[in-house]
C-alpha cells in the first residue's frame, strides 16, 4: 500500500502511514502535511493524498497551502467547477497568491477558454518575483489561439533569460515557422549563440533553417560546430549526412550515418537512409541487406519496405516484390502508401482483383490522389465490374469534380451496363476537348 522508500527519508511520512494503519489520531503541522501530499501527487499515489488533504484541512481548515493542494487534486480529477469555486474561496483569504492564478489559468485552458487563461497569467505576472514559467505558460496559450507574434515574444523572454530552456526555444522556433519568418529565426539563433557559443541544440536548429532556405555550406558548417559543442550528439551527424547526401557527397554521408550509430543503439531511420547511399552509388545488394535490416530493427518502417518492393519490382522479380508487399501489410496494415504500393505492383502482373483491393485500401485509409482512384476503376474495368467501377467513380468525383478520365470511364461503363443514354450526358459534359485522356481505348477496346 505504501511507498517502501518512504520512511528512508521522510519521518513525517512514516508518522502519517503508521498512523493510518493503526487508525490512531495524531497532529501534523500545516508543514508536515505540505510535505506528505506533495510527495503522494509526486508518486501519484492519489488516494492517499487525498486522505492527507481532508486530515489536513481539519485540522488546519484555513490554511492556504493546503486548499490549494485540494484544488490541485481536484484538477487531477477533472472537477473543474469544485476546483474553481475553491480558488475562489483561497482568493478572498490570499488574494495576493500567484498560485491561484496558475491555476484558475489551468482550468480555463483546459476549457479552451484561452483569452480567459491569458486574463489570470497576466494577473499572476504582475505578481510574481519569478515570471519564467508564466511567459512560457503564455506563449502556450498564444500559441493555442494561433497567435504567433505574441506567443514568439514570450518564449523569446524565457530563453534570453535560461539559455537552457530548449522546449521554450523549439516553441519560439515554431512560431518564427508558422509566420515564415526564416532569416528573424537565423538571426535569434545567431543572437543567442552570442550568448552560448557552445549551445548544440541552436547551432542544430540554425544548421536546418540554413537548410530550408538552400543555403548548404553554412549548414554544413552549423552542423559541425554542433557536433564540436556536443561529439555525442546523434541529431547533428543525422542531419550532417542527411545534407551530405543531397549534395551528392554520398560516401561522406555514409560515415556521418554509420558515425552516429556509435552513440546509439542501431535505429531503423538511419539503416534506411545507408541503404540509400549504397543505392545511390550502385551497391544493390549492399543497399538490400540495409535495407532488410531496417525493417528487422523496425517492422512498421514504411520507407524500408517501400524500397525493398521497389528493388524487387524494379529488377523485374515480382514473385519476391509480392512477398515483401504482403509481409510489409501484415505490419503496418494501416499504410495507405504500402497499399497504393500493393496496388501498383499488382497491376504489373494483371491481378486485378489485388490491384482494386489495394487501391480500395489506401483510399479507405484517407489516401485521395486522382492516379488511385483511376487505377480502382481500371481494375474493376478490366474485370468487367462495370457498377462497381461506375460506383467507384461516382465517389471519386467528389474529390475530382469533372476530371475527364474520370467521365470517359463512367460513360463508357454506362455503355457496358446498357446506359447509352446517360452514357452521352456524360460524354456532353466534358468541356474542353483538349483534356480527352490519351490510351483509353484498352478499356473498352470494342467502343
Amino acid at each position: 500500500m505504501f511507498d517502501s522508500l518512504s520512511e528512508d527519508f521522510n519521518p513525517s511520512l512514516s508518522k502519517f502511514e503508521q498512523m493510518l494503519k493503526t487508525n490512531q489520531l495524531l497532529f501534523f503541522d500545516a508543514i508536515e502535511f505540505e510535505d506528505i501530499i506533495h510527495h503522494y501527487i509526486d508518486f501519484a499515489q492519489f488516494s492517499l493524498a487525498k486522505k492527507a488533504i481532508k486530515m489536513g484541512r481539519e485540522q488546519h481548515p484555513q490554511n492556504v497551502e493546503l486548499m490549494l493542494l485540494n484544488s490541485e487534486i481536484l484538477l487531477i480529477d477533472g472537477a473543474y467547477e469544485a476546483a474553481e469555486k475553491l480558488l475562489m474561496e483561497i482568493e478572498r483569504l490570499s488574494p495576493r497568491h500567484e498560485e491561484i492564478f496558475l491555476q484558475r489559468a489551468n482550468i480555463y485552458s483546459k476549457k479552451r477558454d484561452h483569452l480567459t487563461a491569458i486574463g489570470l497569467l497576466e494577473k499572476a505576472l504582475d505578481i510574481t518575483e519569478e515570471p519564467e514559467e508564466i511567459w512560457n505558460l503564455l506563449g502556450m496559450e498564444y500559441l493555442f489561439l494561433e497567435e504567433y507574434n505574441q506567443a514568439k515574444s514570450f518564449f523569446y523572454k524565457c530563453v534570453k533569460e535560461n539559455e537552457m530552456d530548449y522546449q521554450s526555444l523549439y516553441n519560439l522556433l515554431y512560431c518564427f515557422e508558422q509566420l515564415e519568418e526564416n532569416n528573424d529565426a537565423i538571426s535569434t539563433l545567431n543572437e543567442l549563440l552570442e550568448q552560448n557559443p557552445y549551445s548544440e541544440i541552436a547551432w542544430h536548429q540554425l544548421g536546418k533553417l540554413y537548410v530550408k532556405i538552400n543555403k548548404p555550406q553554412e549548414a554544413l558548417s552549423a552542423f559541425e560546430f554542433a557536433i564540436i559543442s556536443d561529439d555525442s550528439f546523434t541529431g547533428a551527424y543525422i542531419e550532417k549526412g542527411k545534407l551530405l547526401e543531397n549534395m551528392g557527397r554520398i560516401n561522406e554521408a555514409i560515415h556521418e550515418y554509420e558515425f552516429s550509430l556509435n552513440f546509439n543503439d542501431p535505429n531503423a531511420f538511419v539503416n534506411h537512409r545507408i541503404g540509400r547511399c549504397h543505392q545511390k552509388l550502385g551497391n544493390d545488394q549492399l543497399a538490400l541487406q540495409y535495407y532488410k535490416e531496417s525493417i528487422k530493427l523496425e517492422p512498421n518502417h514504411e520507407n524500408s519496405w517501400l524500397s525493398i518492393i521497389d528493388y524487387f519490382i524494379d529488377n523485374q522479380v515480382f514473385k519476391k516484390a509480392q512477398h515483401y508487399a504482403k509481409k510489409s501489410l501484415q505490419a503496418n496494415a494501416d499504410s495507405k502508401e504500402l497499399w497504393k504500393k500493393s496496388a501498383h505492383l499488382h497491376k504489373l502482373i494483371d491481378d486485378h482483383q489485388e490491384t482494386a483491393l489495394g487501391c480500395k485500401r489506401a483510399i479507405d485509409l484517407g489516401d485521395n490522389d486522382l492516379e488511385t482512384w483511376l487505377l480502382w476503376m481500371d481494375a474493376l474495368i478490366l474485370s468487367r465490374d462495370w457498377k462497381k467501377a461506375a460506383e467507384v467513380a461516382h465517389l471519386a468525383m467528389q474529390f475530382h469534380r469533372k476530371n475527364p478520365n474520370l467521365m470517359y470511364r463512367l460513360a463508357g461503363c454506362k455503355i457496358k451496363l446498357g446506359n447509352k443514354t446517360e452514357a452521352q450526358t456524360i460524354y456532353d459534359q466534358i468541356e474542353d476537348e483538349i483534356h480527352i485522356p490519351k490510351n483509353i481505348n484498352y478499356l473498352f477496346p470494342e467502343l
